[in-house]
């Protein structure tokens, strides 16, 4: 594997580039491994797939913390780790159309909601959601008769690419259209900013990539994700 820093293209090592570039602020880690905060998510990246590098990692880890990578290859990890998870996402990238429905009002969401943020995450499911994973960047709501139904987010942001995450609509508001209302609303920020939205799905995910295919969106490459946990 190429060292990420020097890949060809920011997207190829998404975790790394982010927390090298706009977000290295919130990396915890040096030259061969790094995370975020735990708070925030699971993510962490390696230079290489070298023992050096896996022992970095677990250096940072604690027994009962996991370390989710993206990477262009398959993850073998050294003994010291356990793999939880071994899947592939799509990459995908482009720019959602924008939508809107009549009445139907977006907010932006801060850390008041992040209880009614990690109730509508735990319930859907859109991928890992922490008590800090709101401070990545801004996160949108729709909120019906005063609940939040639907919501939408960004997290990682290498060079000048911005992720959209927590894409997710409460199992009885599906069908009303909020999840295409709000992947052109927060498209249209991302944008505004001179950035490029791209976001990741696990492959098997059939239903969410032809919904993010209708919207403007292709896929770009696929990564492989891998979950790991220290044993020691």
């Amino acid at each position: 594997m190429s060292a990420p820093g020097t890949s060809t293209h920011p997207l190829d090592h998404p975790i790394w580039n982010a927390l090298m570039s706009r977000q290295h602020a919130l990396a915890e880690g040096g030259a061969r491994a790094r995370r975020y905060p735990p708070a925030i998510g699971p993510f962490a990246a390696i230079a290489d797939m070298s023992a050096q590098s896996f022992a970095a990692l677990g250096a940072l880890m604690s027994p009962s913390e996991v370390a989710v990578l993206f990477t262009p290859e398959p993850v073998t990890p050294t003994e010291e780790f356990k793999i939880l998870l071994a899947e592939t996402g799509e990459q995908m990238i482009g720019t959602p159309a924008e939508s809107s429905i009549a009445g139907v009002d977006i907010v932006t969401l801060g850390a008041a909601d992040v209880p009614a943020m990690l109730e509508l995450t735990k319930l859907t499911n859109p991928g890992p959601f922490a008590a800090r994973t709101h401070e990545l960047g801004t996160f949108l709501g729709i909120r019906v008769d005063g609940q939040l139904v639907a919501m939408i987010g960004e997290r990682m942001k290498p060079a000048n690419y911005t992720e959209i995450t927590a894409v997710c609509v409460h199992p009885s508001h599906r069908g009303c259209g909020y999840a295409q209302v709000l992947l052109g609303a927060i498209s249209r920020q991302i944008l505004a900013r001179s950035e490029i939205p791209f976001l990741h799905v696990f492959s098997n995910n059939s239903s969410a990539i032809a919904l993010y295919r209708r919207q403007g969106m292709q896929i770009r490459r696929r990564l492989h994700v891998t979950a790991l946990q220290r044993l020691t």
